[in-house]
Formats: C-alpha cells, sequence, structure tokens
C-alpha cells in the first residue's frame, strides 16, 4: 500500500486557479496515479489520470482547465486548475493504482486514495 497526502486545496473565486500536489510514500513510479473529485450528493468521478503509458486523460468537464503532472525525483502528483468554475467544487483526491494490475485507457480505477483535500469555487 503507499500513502497519499494531499495539500493546497482552498477556498476561490470563479475565475481563479488552484494547485493541488500529492505527497507518494515510497515510489511514485510504480503506480499510475490521477486525481479523482467528490462534490456534495454526487459519485466520485475520475478528473485526471496518468495512463502505464504516460498518456494524460482528463474528464470533458476540466479539458484545457487542468493539467496534471508528476514529478518522480521528488515523489510528487500535481494537478493545476485554472479557470475555476462553482461547479468544481468537490473534495479532491490523490489516487493510485498498482502498474502491475494495469492501468491503459483512461479509466482505470484506483486502489489507493488519500484522505482529500477540499476546493470550494464561489461565483
Amino acid at each position: 500500500q503507499v500513502q497519499l497526502v494531499e495539500s493546497g486545496g482552498g477556498s476561490v473565486q470563479a475565475g481563479g486557479s488552484l494547485s493541488l500536489s500529492c505527497a507518494v510514500s515510497g515510489s511514485i513510479t510504480g503506480y499510475c496515479m490521477g486525481w479523482f473529485r467528490q462534490a456534495p450528493g454526487k459519485e466520485r468521478e475520475g478528473v485526471a489520470r496518468i495512463d502505464g503509458d504516460g498518456t494524460m486523460r482528463y474528464a470533458d468537464s476540466v479539458k484545457g482547465r487542468f493539467t496534471i503532472s508528476e514529478d518522480n525525483g521528488k515523489n510528487t502528483l500535481y494537478l493545476r486548475m485554472n479557470n475555476l468554475k462553482p461547479e468544481d467544487t468537490a473534495m479532491y483526491y490523490c489516487v493510485a493504482r498498482l502498474r502491475g494490475l494495469g492501468c491503459t485507457g483512461g479509466n482505470w480505477y484506483p486502489n489507493n486514495w488519500g484522505q482529500g483535500t477540499q476546493v470550494t469555487i464561489s461565483s
């Protein structure tokens, strides 16, 4: 099991930006990484994922606004969020899936979750 610790959430006005970070215990290279979110009353949804071949996948709702990246040397995952909208308000979770379980096609489901960090966007 890998431990994931998110940071960087907060409250901003619509149109603003936030950057999330996720510190990974152990080596990040053994996992496919991503970000999920859950808004009140809604199911968790995948926001951005990095497939096993390095392909970066995004939910349609965030394409062009969010950017996922990882720093293998720092064992850290990032999510840069620009032009934020009120509908982006949610708890954001850093997630990981062991590479050996397969993570292709952008629709893999994680088997490790962080505690989450709250993002609130006001109109």
